[in-house]
């Protein structure tokens, strides 16, 4: 019988003592991370974990994904949602297209792409890995980096804001904010711990010329090279999420999840559908956090 598993990571803000300075005050994180949760135990999720600002450290983070790694077989589920800033360091193996390493910001430090990667690849074949990204250019986060440019991150918000009052995203509220680490900020960090980073980014080099095993579904909050939007109650994504899930009503597989949630997003903020590893159509058409 296959069993359920799910990590929450939700960061309002980040220790500034690593950051520069910097705190990366957000409003909506913790409350997606606790709204993810309340979605697993309602699917039956056996087991659920929450790590919230202070807690969501990179070495908890990783020893927790590491442990459901060992524990879940063949069949089983992983639901793995982050909340928090999205964020770039310069990328010195040479790997991405556009020299940058996309990041999350977990509250001691960032989390290199190549290291979600890595422990990816850590799960068994045959387990299922849905993986939330609602976070600034989290389109393909769990891998690579394929696009860049675009409108800058001040200019996205403004047309953000606009779109999400016509469409009616009121539990955002009037402090709309981007879900964006400033990118002299991540830059001032990664120079300041730059030993730190190297031996990180080396210790993950050639991660992506192994697939993982497991079959990984990532929904992020918006495409390379747009930003996320952060609000009182939720970011934009999770709580579009949450009204498209509607309780449990929604009816349909991952694709038309992903579809519909884009279809009542602005056009600045466009959710991404990534697969890594070998993800059939016995994944992808299921009803949406299915055990």
């Amino acid at each position: 019988m296959a069993n359920g598993y799910s990590l929450h990571i939700g960061l309002n803000l980040v220790d500034p003592a690593h950051y520069n300075g910097w705190d990366g005050r957000l409003k909506g994180c913790e409350a997606d991370a606790r709204d993810m949760a309340a979605i697993a135990q309602a699917g039956g999720y056996s087991e659920r974990k929450m790590l919230l600002t202070g807690d969501a450290t990179s070495a908890r983070v990783i020893s927790e994904v590491v442990a459901l790694a060992k524990k879940l077989e063949a069949g089983d589920i992983l639901l793995l949602s982050y909340s928090g800033h999205g964020g770039q360091i310069p990328d010195e193996s040479g790997e991405e297209d556009d020299r940058y390493d996309e990041t999350w910001c977990l509250y001691d430090r960032q989390l290199i792409d190549d290291e979600i990667y890595r422990l990816l690849g850590k799960f068994k074949p045959g387990v299922r890995v849905l993986v939330l990204s609602d976070s600034c250019h989290s389109g393909t986060v769990t891998r690579m980096r394929v696009d860049a440019g675009g409108p800058g991150a001040d200019q996205l918000v403004r047309q953000q804001s606009r779109s999400a009052a016509a469409i009616g995203q009121e539990d955002l509220g009037d402090d709309v904010r981007p879900r964006l680490a400033p990118l002299d900020v991540t830059m001032d960090a990664y120079n300041e711990h730059k030993g730190l980073y190297l031996a990180l980014q080396s210790a993950s080099a050639g991660a992506e010329s192994t697939p993982p095993q497991a079959r990984v579904i990532l929904l992020s909050g918006c495409m390379d090279n747009q930003v996320s939007l952060d609000g009182a109650n939720n970011g934009m994504f999770t709580g579009t999420l949450k009204k498209v899930w509607n309780a449990g009503a929604f009816n349909g597989g991952y694709n038309l999840f992903h579809q519909t949630i884009v279809s009542r997003m602005p056009p600045s903020q466009t959710p991404n559908f990534f697969r890594v590893g070998e993800v059939g159509p016995d994944f992808v058409n299921q009803k949406p956090f299915t055990i």
